[in-house]
């Protein structure tokens, strides 16, 4: 698929970054609200406020946009919706179960899912920079994941809690995450190829609703109570919905119209470097050698895969 024939209004590379920032807060304010509510609560509340907060701009500005859209258009969007609440279903739920390392190793698989996709399903083709980019930038973030659990003792690599993966919770945990990240891809994709059509207002006031209704659902037939929390975790949900979902996810999603949908799953691997940052500041956890060297190959990822992404968008 062709990249919008108009000028982007802003460098892409300086809206990813932001979006890069607001996603890293994602994995806190969860870890935060899993204090006292079930993670699809928390994902349900993530996404019935962005899509609140999103209404009355899409049914004021963009009516005439939204009727105006066929059949096909609506089912996308539609599926957009449904894999991005499964993508938050699946990964909020894995850490319940499963390290935080490998649920993230696992999640971070997804620009390798949405580069194999995309020649198929959007006949993009893959620059040999984006493919060495997408490699690094794998690779760091696998570094940076790992570092967690692994650590070099006695000149030799001694890594913890290896074991539990052979546990059924922790089994579980891993394969909620892999999902999570087959999910991701999905809604990439999808968005990818309607956000040459859409508009970012339009656009987002679909998924997300229509994500913020299926989660609503699931969190029906499994039983659980969307109130009676306490208040601090209602805090902990509008946060969530206004950085990581609001300003981060809906980052991506602008990006979508101007790069392609490889290039944009890779920078969503930045996400580890801004948790750290936040994580050293916040929960006072000093970023290891490890977390340092994974965080250098992400960024030299991120900046070989632009190259050539940017110069097609500009």
């Amino acid at each position: 698929m062709p990249n919008s024939e108009r000028r982007p209004p802003v460098h892409p590379l300086l809206i990813l970054t932001l979006g890069i920032l607001a996603i890293s807060t994602g994995s806190i304010l969860v870890r935060f609200a899993q204090v006292s509510a079930p993670s699809l609560v928390i994902a349900a509340w993530r996404l019935t406020l962005a899509t609140a907060f999103v209404a009355p701009f899409a049914l004021s500005r963009r009516r005439a946009e939204l009727g105006s859209l066929t059949r096909k258009e609506v089912v996308l969007a539609g599926f957009s919706g449904v894999f991005l609440a499964l993508h938050f279903a699946t990964w909020i739920t894995s850490l319940e179960y499963t390290s935080v390392a490998s649920s993230v190793v696992l999640v971070t698989t997804t620009p390798l899912w949405v580069a194999l996709s995309a020649p198929l399903l959007l006949k993009e083709r893959l620059t040999k920079p984006v493919l060495i980019g997408m490699l690094l930038a794998l690779v760091g973030g696998i570094i940076v994941s790992m570092s967690d659990a692994c650590a070099w003792k006695s000149s030799r690599l001694v890594c913890t809690g290896l074991a539990g993966i052979l546990q059924r919770q922790a089994f579980l945990g891993d394969v909620l995450a892999l999902i999570g990240a087959w999910m991701a891809a999905a809604y990439v994709l999808i968005g990818r190829k309607l956000r040459y059509r859409l508009s970012l207002t339009s656009y987002i006031f679909l998924v997300y609703g229509m994500g913020a209704v299926v989660l609503v659902l699931l969190i029906g037939w499994r039983g659980q109570n969307p109130v009676g929390y306490p208040a601090l975790t209602y805090l902990w949900f509008l946060l969530l919905a206004l950085f990581p979902q609001l300003v981060g996810h809906s980052s991506f999603n602008w990006a979508l119209k101007y790069v392609s949908a490889a290039y944009v799953s890779i920078t969503m691997l930045g996400e580890p470097i801004g948790a750290t940052i936040l994580a050293y500041f916040l929960l006072d956890e000093k970023p290891t050698a490890g977390k340092l060297f994974g965080a250098i190959l992400i960024l030299a990822g991120i900046y070989l895969a632009s190259q050539s992404e940017l110069k097609q968008s500009g």
